[in-house]
């Protein structure tokens, strides 16, 4: 630091001073009107510490002194000062000296103070520690306050709030703290009162579904802030309600796909259907299916309508016909609609999931959705523990446990990202819970659901059909193009076990994206997406889930 005193004034006018970087956020008004006392009595007998800044001078120490002084003399008063060339970590060290020294900053300009050196030192602790010649105890509960709000450090500067107030606010998210100040300023909770209502809307972590291993050094884990803060919520809880919830929804989503995939190997441990052949006969490779339950029409049946809505059967059923004596001409065809009545179950769960991902997705076509369901008198098919099981997650913790008028104060005080979120998972709810499948199917097409980039056939879905059957989606699906027509009646001459193999496993073909019909919302084979385009929807699919 060079100091050349004879190149400068001793004295300055007020109007030739600027305010430097003091780290003083909070200057009391009663001290102020006692500094004013001083000074008309005795003038100031302490000189402001200036720095050179162009044609003016910046205050390094003494701006309460400067304050005082523009009230007592205007701004063409001179005061005595001391003009020194100094850097600005000098300076700032300077001032940061200069309050400590002269009146107890408050709890934020430490906080503050923290932050620049922590910044001027690299953001090496113990060299900051090391200047401000603090305990590396005081210096890090005073960084930890830097994560107060504006709002909450000036309320805690003019203390409205007292400093365990403070640190209770410290261990919730930035965009909640304002509104707790609030709270906590009208319902004038003390520090205790406070921290019991903080225990209230906190997550117990001991319940939590996800892996905590990164809330092991959260600041939003209680334990952190016990070894902060003299003021604390118990051990073993979060205080981040929006991440807690974050961190359960895809838990949850990891969980269900999970079930879908036990469920799955299930159903491919099932027995097959039974055929009314041995795969023997390999006359045109298509088994007799008249006598076969799943394939025979009944008079008191259910079949497939493709838009989901399931009509009777307006024929009686045929006689039986003994196997032995079917013609080729006897057979029935098979089709897509044939082929489906033995997927119903399936290809109903699958689009009601693609639906329900698609509208937790996408708030303006789930706010579509519940309109449409509401006006249409469908929207009480929603069970009711669906929504209510999940409301302290959407919501807030204590949503369940309010009264009915508290809890139209919670609903209006959502943020409109928050509501958004409600609104998709009442969207989801309906498309798993109404009864109609032809709704599913409707909402479906008109928001272009696509089932091709999540649908993969595979042996379980294979198992469920007639070597018939299965070269019917075998031709649709390409695989017959792609191995020949010679080698594929070769393949289905043999057992059914070993045909599903050899389809699923032929070399260079891939049957990602391939959509029979059977599995279709209209009947008609998709064909696998643009594989461009599925690469670049691929991110933002797995963002989204």
């Amino acid at each position: 630091m060079t100091s050349p005193q004879q190149s400068y004034p001793a004295t300055l006018s007020l109007s030739r001073i600027v305010k430097g970087d003091n780290p003083r956020r909070y200057f009391d008004r009663k001290k102020h009107e006692e500094m004013v006392a001083s000074i008309r009595l005795r003038g100031i007998i302490q000189p402001i510490l200036l720095r050179p800044r162009a044609d003016v001078f910046a205050i390094v120490c003494g701006e309460r002194r400067y304050r005082a002084g523009l009230e007592v003399y205007g701004a063409d008063g001179e005061v005595p000062v001391i003009i020194r060339e100094m850097t600005d970590q000098e300076a700032l060290e300077a001032a940061i000296a200069e309050n400590d020294d002269r009146d107890d900053p408050s709890e934020t300009e430490q906080a503050d103070a923290a932050v620049r050196y922590l910044a001027a030192c690299q953001g090496d602790r113990a060299e900051a520690i090391r200047r401000l010649g603090w305990s590396r105890d005081k210096f890090d509960r005073r960084l930890a306050l830097a994560n107060l709000s504006e709002v909450v450090k000036t309320a805690l500067d003019e203390r409205r709030i007292k400093l365990g107030h403070a640190e209770l606010l410290a261990a919730v998210p930035g965009d909640k703290q304002d509104k707790a100040l609030d709270t906590i300023l009208k319902a004038a909770l003390d520090v205790n009162k406070t921290r019991e209502l903080l225990m209230r809307v906190t997550q117990h972590l001991g319940g939590a579904r996800f892996d905590k291993s990164e809330c092991t050094s959260c600041p939003f884990n209680s334990a952190t802030q016990r070894a902060l803060f003299e003021t604390h919520v118990d051990d073993g809880y979060c205080t981040n309600a929006a991440c807690f919830e974050l961190k359960t929804e895809a838990a949850e989503v990891i969980r269900f796909e999970q079930e879908e995939r036990a469920a799955k190997a299930a159903r491919a441990a099932a027995p097959p259907p039974v055929e009314t052949d041995d795969g023997d006969d390999h006359s045109d490779g298509i088994e007799d299916t008249t006598s076969s339950p799943d394939t025979q029409p009944r008079s008191d049946a259910t079949t497939l309508n493709l838009d989901g809505a399931g009509t009777r059967a307006a024929t009686p059923a045929a006689p039986v016909k003994p196997a032995t004596s079917a013609s080729a001409a006897d057979k029935p065809a098979v089709t897509a609609r044939s082929i489906a009545a033995r997927t119903t179950e399936l290809r109903e769960a699958m689009w009601r999931t693609a639906l329900a991902r698609a509208l937790a997705g996408n708030a303006e076509q789930a706010r579509t959705t519940i309109l449409v369901a509401a006006m249409s008198g469908t929207l009480s098919q929603i069970k009711s523990n669906t929504l209510t099981s999940r409301a302290g997650l959407l919501v807030g913790p204590e949503f369940p446990e309010l009264d009915y008028s508290a809890q139209i104060t919670a609903i209006r005080a959502l943020p409109d990202a928050r509501a958004a979120n409600v609104l998709s998972v009442i969207g989801a709810a309906y498309a798993k819970d109404v009864v109609s499948f032809g709704h599913v199917a409707d909402l479906a097409r008109m928001f272009e659901v696509d089932l091709r980039p999540s649908w993969q056939v595979d042996q379980s879905f294979l198992e469920r059909y007639t070597k018939g059957e299965l070269k019917f989606i075998a031709q649709e699906c390409g695989l017959v193009a792609h191995v020949g027509e010679k080698r594929f009646a070769k393949m289905l001459a043999s057992k059914k076990p070993e045909l599903i193999t050899g389809m699923l496993n032929r070399i260079g073909f891939d049957w990602a994206g391939r959509l029979p019909s059977a599995i279709t919302l209209d009947g008609t084979y998709g064909a696998p997406p643009d594989r461009g385009a599925h690469q670049a929807e691929a991110p933002i699919a797995e963002l989204a889930a």
